[in-house]
């Protein structure tokens, strides 16, 4: 068992998503596994068509009858008010729909369809229908989840967010935030600032104002005549001048129309400036300042003004603005965006729909990959990541750049042609410079810097399973990885949860070197794998880790791995589907287009809103996949459906939903 392995709560990046993953039942055959493994993505991805109050009838009945009495006969004894595992049954039980409740049922889920729960030495087993049984009944309790859209998440800016919209609204090179440390956006946006972050923001606020304002009695940047106007003629009312200033500005910065309370706030502010003997537009600077360093500039949030009554309200058109913009362009509402806000249609689904389309169509759309994607697929750190360089001297900056190039620009395409998703797997062209031709080993004639797609004859590749930057990315500094590339391939592109490592099991590494003298990676992780407590994840994780061993650590294809013994890439996935080579992997996988499309659906959601999906995220993540089959899994449908969704125009306003 390797110690190395993806966070099951996925931290700051995407949402864990909710589909199921394949068991391996022990003594079960092929043939009832797959009828198990049917039933509980049915029971899990479809909801039937009857009302919300029926299926929460039936959850309600399910939960009494069937939920509760195996709990209380597997499970209570050690997931109680002290939980191993950190799996609190007996709080799921008191309040089965709630929140807290959710991520204990999925846990639950993943090893008891593994056979890790109950433990071999419990007094009572299961048998394999009663889990497919438990499987089946916890797949509805979503529906006894209260309609609930979830909370406006409130979160700061990223630094390229923010970079942006400094650029987008005063002119100002991107380069200039770069004194501010690196981020990792995603489900787990930041929604603080640092005592030092607040300095940087006052500096790099100073530096806006002084690339962008003359000294007084110099003729003023176009910049500055379009942010504060002329300079008033004397005799003017300069509070009244100031204020028309602050409310343009903060239309812009606030990405909204500042309450009178706000503009009073910085009105105060130009006075102080005044106070101080400073001249009209120094004291404007002043205010502007204020404003670039505020909290309604550097953190996206909610709407100031709600009906105190209502527990659940749409977003204003203001925030639903902001929060489009961000998603697909990291940036603000441009000015046609904020236009249709102004005039208060932008909520109407068929204005919606229309920006979204617009967004997507603009060569900014870009930063969805950057955004969204890279996260989806974990490539972000592949430009730092460790390489022996004695082994992989072809890892220089320059293929590092192409492999995300590449990665990138076939995101791109799938998008910018609106193809299937099931593109991301079953693909015959990508995108390749020279140096990364070489690694491909193509015959085609591919020189220089330049990207260009190029068809793929070789059917082992083609789609992110076989593309260098997903490769490198699940590897170690001097080998690959069977168990980081079986679990990529489950979690990140079919959506299923995968039980955490059990503590204290050595890494291969860890092992005597004796034990594994001429034996393949694979044979070693095989007789690794004798360990009771890693058996049940294994054989699920390494079929499909070794199917990708023709590759090696960096994702050049190999006959021999690096102790010149030969790759065996044969394998039985649990449902009893063989393969023989990456090419047929990566056609049973694309089978799953509906569990492909869903984890996309549900991580984008995620993404979308900033946290994780929870009980009545999946109700709607289920209707949203109904109108998205019938497109064919469209990747620019899925955007539309998931930003037009209940969940991404809504938001509640008081702790309790109803």
């Amino acid at each position: 068992m390797q110690g190395v392995r993806t966070n099951d709560s996925h931290g700051t990046l995407l949402s864990p998503s909710h589909s199921t993953r394949i068991s391996v039942p022990r003594k079960t055959r092929p043939t009832v596994l797959s009828v198990a493994l049917i039933l509980s993505l049915v029971s899990l991805c479809r909801a039937e068509p009857e009302s919300e109050e029926a299926l929460r009838a039936d959850a309600q009945k399910t939960f009494k009858e069937q939920v509760g009495p195996f709990v209380k006969k597997y499970c209570i004894s050690c997931h109680n008010t002290r939980p191993e595992a950190g799996i609190n049954l007996e709080s799921a039980l008191r309040t089965p729909g709630a929140t807290s409740s959710f991520l204990h049922w999925k846990k639950s889920v993943a090893n008891v369809k593994v056979n890790d729960m109950p433990p071999e030495y419990a007094d009572e087993i299961p048998s394999d229908e009663e889990r497919r049984q438990f499987i089946e009944w916890i797949g509805k309790l979503k529906y006894l989840a209260p309609r609930d859209p979830g909370q406006f998440v409130l979160r700061r800016l990223s630094k390229v967010e923010y970079s942006n919209t400094l650029h987008d609204l005063y002119g100002v090179s991107p380069l200039i935030a770069d004194s501010l440390p690196e981020e990792v956006v995603g489900e787990g946006y930041l929604n603080s600032i640092s005592p030092l972050q607040s300095e940087m923001f006052l500096d790099i606020a100073n530096k806006v104002v002084t690339q962008i304002v003359v000294p007084e009695g110099d003729p003023p940047t176009e910049v500055q005549k379009r942010l504060f106007g002329e300079v008033p003629s004397e005799g003017t009312d300069l509070r009244a001048a100031a204020r028309d200033v602050a409310r343009s500005l903060a239309r812009d910065a606030y990405r909204r129309p500042p309450t009178e309370m706000e503009l009073d706030v910085l009105v105060s502010i130009f006075d102080l400036g005044r106070e101080n003997q400073l001249g009209y537009v120094e004291s404007l600077c002043l205010m502007w300042k204020a404003i670039l360093v505020s909290p309604q500039f550097l953190f996206i949030t909610p709407a100031v003004e709600v009906d105190s009554n209502a527990k659940i309200v749409p977003l204003d058109d203001f925030q639903l603005a902001s929060r489009l913009s961000y998603l697909l362009w990291s940036s603000p509402p441009d000015a046609e965006l904020s236009a249709i806000a102004d005039k208060g249609e932008l909520h109407k689904p068929e204005v919606l729909r229309a920006q979204v389309e617009r967004l997507l169509q603009h060569e900014r759309s870009r930063a969805l990959f950057d955004g969204f994607g890279a996260q989806w697929l974990r490539i972000g750190d592949l430009k730092t990541q460790t390489f022996d360089p004695a082994l992989y001297p072809q890892m220089t900056p320059v293929l590092r750049e192409a492999m995300l190039d590449e990665a990138r620009l076939f995101f791109q395409s799938i998008l910018h042609e609106n193809q299937s998703v099931l593109r991301f797997v079953d693909s015959d062209y990508t995108f390749v410079n020279e140096p990364l031709a070489e690694l491909y080993g193509l015959e085609q004639s591919i020189t220089g810097p330049k990207m260009r797609r190029v068809k793929l004859e070789n059917p082992n590749r083609g789609g992110i399973l076989g593309m260098p930057a997903t490769l490198a990315s699940t590897s170690f500094p001097n080998r690959t990885s069977p168990v980081r590339r079986g679990v990529w391939v489950l979690e990140q592109v079919l959506g299923e949860r995968v039980p955490p490592p059990p503590p204290n099991v050595p890494e291969l590494e860890e092992q005597s070197p004796k034990s594994f003298e001429g034996l393949t990676l694979r044979q070693r992780t095989e007789l690794h794998q004798s360990e009771a407590t890693c058996a049940n994840c294994h054989k699920v994780l390494d079929p499909i880790g070794f199917g990708l061993e023709n590759f090696d650590a960096i994702g050049r294809w190999r006959e021999k791995d690096n102790g010149d013994l030969a790759i065996d890439s044969a394998g039985t996935l649990p449902s009893g589907e063989s393969f023989s080579n990456p090419a047929e992997l990566k056609s049973l996988v694309a089978n799953r287009k509906e569990d492909l499309a869903r984890n996309l659906t549900e991580r984008f959601m995620a993404y979308s809103l900033g946290r994780t999906l929870e009980g009545y995220d999946e109700v709607v993540i289920d209707q949203l996949m109904v109108k998205i089959a019938q497109d064919d899994y469209r990747m620019r449908t899925i955007i539309k459906e998931v930003i037009t969704s209940y969940l991404f125009t809504h938001r509640r306003v008081h702790e309790s939903a109803p």
